[in-house]
């Protein structure tokens, strides 16, 4: 057996059977490994960084990690922006990177690079294999950093000679790593504070934001009149009817600070201290006044939803119906605007649905129209490096096994960065309709002119215009193998997504906004 051989068993064993690739020259026997053994899903992405937010996409519904298989340094190099968001959003990925061969490294071939020091800006474990006796131990050492808890990056690196020689062994299982205990003195100190009377703030990530987590926080809060909030960098939130009406804390610096001032205690629920994006000027880079108490209840190695259990079962708090959020919206009519497409998804959305979200600036305030929307699951931009959109949208399609719909609220400059997701998409037959919001610009960096101070003249304004010349999407995605259609009105958008919900495949709909 050689060393590729014993990879692909000890991961199909380890329960890794989805395994997201752009293979070169190094990586050829493991991709021949993957033909002697069944057993492996095996889904080409046509660039390294739709295969890495694909990984993304599927740990999130699945959760459960998949491999990537990327080629040497460059390809690893090409997968980091999305391998970014993914450590963001907490998701669990095993990559599997091939590598020059041990004795053909020194001589510095073209494609050599550092690739452990790639690696390492993403992953919480890398290793290089050294023989391929090694391979088999090395691989179920990745698969258990990856699912530690809440999901983890680890990074195998394969020299190509420990793939292709003899003497691979496949390795056991390892126990899967537990979350991190609770700390009790944590638990008592949330309900000193809550106790007190101030006004105090749950701030909620992690598996927080998932359905039990939310009845949790839900107990507490009604207990103590404290108020919820998300982290505004959430990854993965359980949204709609029976599920919790709560706001994230907004984006903008400013809106930020003002929500947040009233509050004497925050509640840290496998969040961290909010802080903006980037520095402006004459602000503060915090966005909770100094005053503040800061209290950690659950740090993200730790299970949040036991800690707000804990917490509750603390203060005595009985348990609670969720509040009903009111009437299902209609959909919109006229020109398009944000809240009547955030009204038109709601209203039409099947059961169920998955929404990847990289609308940007557009979809900050689709939340509030979209409380009493069938029940789904939310996916954000984890780390705010653009380009997850589609490819994490791809990724979670495959981790719900094709039976759920995927809606790819998608901003037009973000979604030049990985439109080749739209060809795997065609290929695989996923169900997901990109609405794909055509403004013709860079929207938010003409927003962030402003909040920096900087003045844009027709230079600065010409970096940031997609109009000239135009984007044709509805031919790219053609090309893509997906079928597309245009719409102008939130009639048109509404008629489109209705059809888009009956076909098996992705389709994608332009929206000029």
């Amino acid at each position: 057996m050689n060393g590729a051989k014993s990879l692909v068993k000890t991961l199909l064993a380890a329960g890794i059977d989805t395994c997201f690739a752009n293979p070169g020259t190094s990586e050829m026997h493991f991709v021949a490994a993957l033909d002697q053994v069944p057993g492996m899903q095996c889904v080409l992405g046509l660039q390294e960084n739709i295969v890495t937010g694909m990984a993304d996409g599927y740990y999130r519904m699945a959760r459960k990690p998949a491999c990537t298989l990327l080629h040497c340094g460059p390809g690893l190099a090409n997968g980091l922006a999305n391998l970014h968001n993914a450590r963001r959003a907490r998701s669990g990925i095993v990559n599997i990177v091939g590598d020059q061969a041990t004795y053909h490294r020194p001589l510095d071939a073209p494609l050599t690079a550092d690739t452990e020091a790639l690696a390492r800006t993403v992953s919480a474990w890398v290793h290089t294999a050294g023989t391929p006796a090694d391979v088999g131990r090395d691989a179920a050492l990745a698969v258990r950093a990856a699912r530690t808890f809440p999901g983890q990056i680890a990074s195998l690196i394969l020299p190509a000679d420990t793939s292709w020689g003899e003497g691979g062994e496949v390795a056991g299982v390892l126990p899967e790593p537990q979350p991190a205990p609770l700390d009790p003195y944590a638990v008592e100190g949330a309900a000193r504070a809550l106790r007190s009377g101030q006004h105090a703030l749950l701030l909620l990530a992690g598996d927080a934001a998932f359905e039990e987590g939310q009845q949790q926080a839900w107990r507490v809060a009604s207990a103590t009149r404290a108020a919820i909030m998300l982290d505004y960098v959430c990854a993965h939130v359980q949204r709609g009817r029976g599920r919790l009406q709560i706001e994230r804390v907004p984006y903008g610096m400013e809106a930020a600070i003002q929500a947040l001032a009233r509050f004497e205690h925050i509640i840290l629920v496998g969040a961290k201290p909010p802080v903006g994006f980037f520095a402006y000027p004459g602000l503060p880079s915090t966005q909770h006044p100094a005053t503040a108490q800061l209290h950690t209840l659950a740090r993200p190695e730790q299970s949040a939803t036991e800690a707000l259990r804990a917490l509750a079962d603390a203060l005595g708090a009985p348990a609670v119906a969720i509040p009903d959020p009111g009437p299902r919206p209609e959909v919109a009519r006229g020109a398009p605007t944000p809240e009547g497409l955030a009204q038109t998804v709601a209203a039409l959305m099947p059961e169920g649905s998955i929404v990847s979200d990289e609308s940007i600036s557009y979809g900050r305030g689709f939340y509030p129209h979209t409380f009493a929307a069938p029940a789904h699951d939310w996916l954000h931009l984890g780390g705010g490096a653009i380009g997850d959109g589609m490819p994490v949208a791809t990724g979670a399609a495959l981790g719900a096994c094709k039976e759920r719909r995927v809606i790819n609220l998608q901003a037009d400059g973000s979604a030049m960065y990985s439109l080749q997701a739209l060809w795997t998409q065609a290929r695989e037959g996923l169900p997901i309709t990109t609405i794909l919001l055509n403004n013709s610009k860079y929207n938010i960096l003409i927003g962030e002119y402003r909040n920096v101070g900087a003045t844009p003249g027709p230079t600065a304004m010409g970096m940031l215009d997609l109009g000239n010349p135009g984007i044709n999407w509805v031919a790219l995605a053609n090309g893509m193998g997906v079928e597309a259609a245009r719409a102008t009105t939130m009639e048109a958008c509404s008629d489109l997504l209705r059809a888009s919900f009956g076909r098996p495949g992705p389709f994608l709909i332009e929206l000029v906004v």
